[in-house]
């Protein structure tokens, strides 16, 4: 494969964008490199880590009644509709599927430079262990997730964290999920809402294309630091009718894939 194939997808619901992302690790075997599909949400959705157990989710008084998938990938609960999202992957016999924290790295840091070239001094953050269990992804901080530092700063949060990723080693690929949020979620309060980049810059604001205005220069400085080119495809990756869409939809759809845990 030469360069790194992007998808830009409208919006679907949560089991058709997981299934979706399935469909993508496969695409990523197929041509043997990295793959990138931007994605939307239909309606405001939760989507919870592998591993996290249901009993967690049906704790949070914050996000009762709002529907939940489960991603493929591990990390913590996210709160979609509000948010960047993206997925990844690339071949596990591929050097960067050797060293997955190559790719974390480098989609984090590109958006660091994205950001700032908005005057937004975004940075990553060091690890914080002690947040490691918490049931929200922006409530966590792993080593390289992005933050930006308050203007005010708020208590237990000095650093208001933007931007994490997730990843999984499945049969054949790695696959990383990732979510930079935009904006505070409207369909959810408490402690489901987190500070967006609205908050702090402009650069939440979205382009003619829909898309926020840092894409194209995100994608770019991802190429360059990963050595590549960005090769942006015509048609979106669901509307190719990817292999295993539908199978993947129906079992992302069902309890008991949600509650598997």
């Amino acid at each position: 494969m030469s360069g790194i194939a992007v998808w830009r997808d409208g919006a679907a619901d949560g089991a058709t964008n997981m299934a979706a992302d399935e469909c993508l690790a496969a695409e990523a075997v197929r041509r043997g490199g990295l793959v990138i599909r931007l994605y939307r949400w239909e309606t405001t959705t939760i989507s919870l880590g592998a591993f996290q157990p249901i009993a967690a989710a049906r704790a949070c008084a914050a996000i009762t009644g709002v529907p939940l998938v489960r991603r493929p990938s591990g990390g913590g609960a996210i709160v979609h509709g509000s948010d960047f999202t993206y997925a990844a992957a690339v071949p596990k016999r591929h050097r960067w599927g050797a060293t997955p924290q190559v790719l974390y790295d480098a989609f984090h840091e590109a958006m660091v430079a994205a950001l700032r070239s908005w005057g937004l001094e975004a940075r990553l953050a060091a690890a914080e262990p002690a947040a490691e269990g918490r049931f929200f992804c922006f409530d966590r901080r792993a080593g390289g997730d992005l933050v930006v530092d308050h203007p005010v700063p708020v208590a237990d949060s000095p650093a208001g964290k933007l931007m994490g990723s997730a990843q999984r080693r499945l049969a054949e690929a790695v696959l990383q999920h990732g979510s930079l949020l935009l904006a505070p979620n409207p369909d959810v309060g408490g402690a489901a809402r987190h500070r967006g980049l609205a908050d702090f810059s402009e650069a939440a604001r979205l382009g003619d294309d829909g898309w926020p205005v840092w894409t194209d220069a995100w994608l770019e400085r991802l190429a360059v630091a990963l050595g590549e080119s960005a090769d942006s495809q015509i048609i979106p990756f669901i509307e190719t009718a990817p292999s295993g869409l539908a199978a993947g939809r129906e079992r992302f759809a069902s309890n008991r894939w949600t509650c598997r845990r």
